[in-house]
């Protein structure tokens, strides 16, 4: 994940690069309106998410740097992804 970040960082039109590995999670609603910790993920399932957060200058640098990061990476990708990953396009609001 560091190579494709690095790789997207380098393209025009890229602001901005994270890749976020998920490593907790909320007890539940509840426990958010207490204010608790969350819970660290413990057990090892053999499968891990990551979350890619782009800021980028315009909808084309989206579409051309998808496409290259696609040609690039599909092989390595295709052997580690189990379903197609969710992709959230939107803008800042604040």
């Amino acid at each position: 994940m560091k190579e494709v970040a690095e790789f997207y960082r380098e393209q025009d039109g890229v602001i901005d690069v994270h890749y976020i590995k998920r490593t907790h999670r909320q007890k539940d609603f509840h426990a958010v309106k207490e204010g608790e910790l969350p819970v660290r993920l413990a057990r090892n399932t053999g499968k891990v998410t990551y979350v890619l957060y782009w800021v980028l200058e315009h909808e084309e640098a989206h579409a051309r740097v998808s496409r290259l990061g696609i040609e690039k990476f599909y092989k390595r990708w295709n052997r580690c992804l189990i379903t197609m990953p969710k992709i959230i396009l939107g803008e800042t609001v604040v």
